[in-house]
């Protein structure tokens, strides 16, 4: 098996699975591979989706610290985001996102396409930073 093709853990630790996606042609940059700003809003919503259960409310991105692109994704390929807690403060969550990708529908074909550290802010009622419980 290529580096790209071999099989990695899928949820070790306290990763979660938190989007699931197949990249369609509508998606694609001119170079027909899948563009990076799609991508890059499927990780915030994975984010958000585990911020939103840690702050019992909605929230709001804040700051994306690190985003890094380490393959193509390509039409077809299956995309899961895996999203883990790096830490929480008074109002604020960072999240970590993972990206796999499932090349040709085959589940032998997973390899990491990208990796993300964002921060997600609760919200109360008013639109307001929320204190997060502890």
């Amino acid at each position: 098996m290529t580096e790209e093709h071999k099989i990695e853990e899928r949820n070790p630790g306290q990763r979660q699975l938190t989007v699931r996606v197949l990249a369609m042609p509508a998606d694609t940059n001119p170079s027909g591979h899948i563009f990076g700003g799609w991508l890059m809003s499927q990780v915030d919503i994975a984010g958000s989706i585990i911020a939103c259960q840690i702050a019992d409310a909605r929230v709001a991105t804040v700051a994306v610290h690190d985003f890094q692109f380490e393959k193509p994704v390509h039409v077809g390929d299956l995309v899961s985001c895996y999203a883990e807690i790096e830490r929480t403060g008074r109002t604020s969550i960072r999240v970590r996102v993972e990206v796999f990708a499932e090349r040709d529908r085959n589940p032998h074909t997973v390899g990491r396409v990208a990796v993300a550290s964002i921060t997600y802010v609760g919200l109360d009622e008013d639109s307001r930073p929320k204190v997060l419980k502890k």
